[in-house]
């Protein structure tokens, strides 16, 4: 929609650049201050010398979740992680919904293996806390005394190769790990952040109260959570059916 408008004012533009007379009927909303006055912008640029108008009519587009992956593609990508500092991670995404910074900015003592806890530390420095699954922490368990190398560092997940064994693994470590399985998998969709979405997925498909979603997944706006409830159909047509229930119910 923005794009046609956009299409459409650009013609009405160059037709009274041809007939000052004309008119557009798009209406102009207020200057952007993105432009200073007198800045050249547009097709005949020396012709401008006033700040551009905004329109009005300006649409936001949604953003678009990553799509959530299946059983199948789940189970095969997992397969294809062999060390638990791997599986780890994999696992805070897919059964924690944790975002890879967050995963990333984990600290050994924010790891509650016997309470089965995770301190989160979310974006916009919001922290949470978030139950641990009992086969999880089991792998996590493992990694820290068999594959993690001795650091001084406090951070949980170390490089384990190379000259930066030991210091903290870095996003592009993080996104390299998960590329070279997606290349030998053939998995294209798994990508970090589709673990977390597959996550949320599967609490809005299981049901669950959307404030608690909000708590797990760390979103700040109830709207963000709330984009899962709409890919779930299964959920919306069981909450449905359990309504006109208890409506049949109730009828005198």
């Amino acid at each position: 929609m923005n794009l046609r408008l956009a299409a459409v004012a650009g013609m009405f533009e160059f037709l009274a650049m041809r007939n000052p007379g004309s008119r557009s009927p798009i209406p102009k909303g207020k200057p952007s201050s993105w432009f200073a006055a007198g800045e050249r912008t547009g097709m005949l640029a020396h012709t401008r010398r006033r700040p551009a108008p905004r329109s009005r009519l300006r649409l936001r587009t949604p953003r678009r979740l990553p799509r959530a992956l299946s059983v199948e593609e789940t189970a095969t990508l997992l397969g294809s992680l062999r060390c638990s500092r791997d599986l780890s991670i994999a696992g805070l995404m897919l059964y924690c919904g944790l975002r890879s910074c967050e995963v990333l900015a984990l600290a050994v003592t924010d790891v509650d293996i016997g309470g089965r806890w995770l301190s989160v530390h979310g974006k916009g420095g919001k922290d949470r806390r978030v139950p641990l699954d009992e086969d999880l922490a089991a792998m996590i368990a493992s990694y820290l005394l068999t594959d993690r190398p001795e650091s001084s560092s406090p951070v949980l997940f170390l490089s384990a190769k190379g000259p930066t064994r030991g210091q903290p693994l870095t996003a592009a470590g993080l996104r390299s790990i998960f590329r070279y399985h997606r290349s030998i998998t053939g998995i294209v969709a798994g990508a970090p952040h589709a673990l977390r979405h597959t996550f949320g997925t599967a609490l809005a498909e299981a049901g669950v109260d959307l404030a608690v979603m909000q708590a797990l997944l760390g979103h700040a706006h109830v709207d963000t959570t709330a984009r899962y409830i709409h890919l779930a159909p299964t959920h919306v047509k069981a909450q449905y059916d359990a309504a006109r229930t208890r409506q049949r119910l109730n009828r005198p």
